[in-house]
């Protein structure tokens, strides 16, 4: 009689035991698509090692790109944030969400004047993700 019992309760759980992978299987593929999401200028340090001090905003915005925060209520001060937010896509690639540490900049009188945060930028860029969409597969702009 225990044999029956264990072979009745050994059979189900064997049939049933490739649903758990079926069942994780559609878990993932059941999941909201999320965009990888960019922003702001990815900034080495090798980048910003080409500021010198009395450089004009123009020169400045030409070696490092426009800056991600500008201060409302001090035009002077320029701050460059690069935030990589993962999605499907870098997930599956094996790239996980990156924030760079902040730069700063401050002008007086049109002139470069004060630069923080050079030595905590990153010596690499981080990496790009391109597109699926291949309409949208065009190289950043340098």
């Amino acid at each position: 009689m225990s044999a029956k019992l264990y072979l009745i309760a050994l059979v189900p759980s064997l049939i049933l035991l490739p649903a758990c992978s079926t069942l994780n299987n559609l878990k993932n593929s059941l999941t909201v698509y999320k965009i990888d999401l960019p922003q702001g200028n990815p900034i080495t340090q090798d980048m910003a090692n080409k500021l010198k001090i009395g450089m004009t905003p123009s020169q400045v915005r030409y070696v490092l790109g426009s800056p991600m925060v500008t201060d409302t209520f001090n035009a002077n001060r320029w701050d460059y944030v690069y935030r990589f937010t993962a999605g499907t896509y870098a997930k599956a690639a094996g790239i996980n969400s990156v924030t760079t540490p902040h730069l700063s900049l401050r002008f007086d009188n049109g002139k470069l004047s004060e630069i923080k945060g050079i030595d905590t930028l990153p010596t690499e860029a981080p990496a790009n993700i391109l597109s699926k969409d291949g309409g949208l597969r065009a190289e950043p702009l340098n």
